[in-house]
């Protein structure tokens, strides 16, 4: 049934030309049946009358403003030949509908006027014998509600076109709004990364420079500790090398540089300190570290630390009262996952999505963004019962 009604739908022509056919026959028996029962001879012009209303109906979506015109003169064509009131007439209904509901604004205005003067002008052309002066009145009033009533509903659906599409037009324009937010916020959050990603390679590549200097003075008096530092150099530069390629990944474009001495960012082993400072403002959270602690890149402890500090913000700010958390730290052999989870209220998800809950992040984007950096996963979402959960698998080797 709905694939018919799409057809219809696509079909418009096709579904008028059928009425028009319909409408031609009935107004065809009609003409034969007055002709032989009641004597009347119906004149050369009643035919092109019933063809050209039929026409009227069969092309009224197609061409309105001339269909209206054409059954305006094909009214008059029976006033002026005596062609009394026939079934055909029906298309006169149907084009004020139309040219009222998808014909341009004259032709509505006009098919207004001409609906409005219809039954006036028949039944001054071919008034009632059998009833008085105020039987015709009546009788006109009567016939001037079909017509009144098909421009109204034709306008009425005109106007409800227009509010649809105008409601459409609206939910694209923030669609494509919020699309271009989207990109601000990633584009700004990108910079932030590649700002804190390029501290933390000036930070690697300062280690390496000192512990260089020491391998120089040391190399002849003690050679042990120049092998030490030597190793020190080849790790630190590994992992400045890994953290150069993801800041590739997100180099800044038109920023100006910023000033100032090159310090070492966040890492895991500053949670603590953070935990004990969210539990300070008064939200209870349970920490706990599971697996065996070891060194990890920069670029993961940055990302760690500042998926941490960001739900336990959410949290904060919208789980309520009486809100708790708890931030599991799991390290694996091949990577470092997180868990943090609440039991709040929450806020709403497109909050998370659209900015971060301090005003200084974007929420899941940020979170996103840096999680893609290191080449891991994410995982966000409501827990049953309430409550958020953030999950996510930040892998030990970058990758390629």
């Amino acid at each position: 049934m709905q694939r018919l009604y799409d057809f219809f739908r696509r079909h418009p022509t096709w579904v008028d030309g059928f009425w028009a056919f319909v409408l031609l026959g009935i107004s065809g028996i009609g003409l034969v049946t007055m002709s032989e029962g009641n004597g009347y001879d119906p004149t050369p012009v009643a035919i092109p009358v019933v063809v050209g209303l039929s026409v009227v109906v069969a092309l009224r979506r197609r061409a309105p403003e001339k269909m209206l015109v054409l059954a305006a003169v094909i009214g008059f064509v029976q006033l002026v030949f005596d062609v009394e009131t026939l079934p055909s007439d029906f298309a006169m209904l149907v084009i004020i509908y139309t040219a009222a509901a998808v014909g341009a604004k004259w032709a509505s205005r006009f098919a207004l006027v001409g609906g409005l003067c219809a039954a006036p002008l028949s039944m001054m052309r071919w008034p009632s014998e059998n009833s008085g002066v105020v039987g015709n009145v009546f009788f006109t009033i009567f016939q001037i509600v079909p017509f009144a009533l098909a421009w109204v509903l034709g306008d009425s659906i005109r106007t409800r076109r227009a509010y649809l599409a105008q409601l459409e037009e609206r939910a694209d324009r923030l669609e494509k709004e919020r699309e271009a937010q989207s990109k601000v916020a990633v584009a700004a959050e990108r910079a932030r990364i590649a700002r804190e990603l390029h501290d933390v390679v000036a930070h690697n590549v300062s280690v390496m420079v000192v512990q260089a200097d020491g391998a120089a003075y040391v190399l002849d008096t003690a050679p042990d500790q120049a092998r030490k530092a030597l190793e020190t150099i080849s790790g630190t530069g590994r992992q400045a090398l890994a953290e150069m390629r993801r800041l590739l990944g997100v180099l800044r474009t038109g920023e100006p540089e910023e000033s100032g001495e090159y310090v070492p960012q966040p890492d895991v082993e500053q949670l603590d300190e953070l935990i004990e400072q969210v539990r300070t403002a008064g939200l209870p959270v349970d920490f706990k570290v599971e697996g065996t602690p070891r060194p990890l890149p920069s670029g993961v402890e940055l990302t760690a630390y500042r998926i941490v500090q960001e739900a336990l913000t959410n949290t904060r700010k919208h789980g309520g009262e009486n809100a708790g958390a708890s931030v599991r730290l799991v390290y694996f052999d091949d990577g470092l996952g997180l868990l943090v989870e609440d039991d709040g209220k929450g806020a709403p998800h497109e909050l998370y999505e659209d900015g971060g809950a301090d005003g200084s992040g974007h929420g899941l984007i940020g979170m996103r963004e840096r999680v893609g950096m290191v080449g891991g996963t994410l995982d966000a979402g409501p827990r049953p019962g309430g409550g958020f959960r953030i999950s996510a698998l930040l892998p030990l080797k970058p990758a390629h």
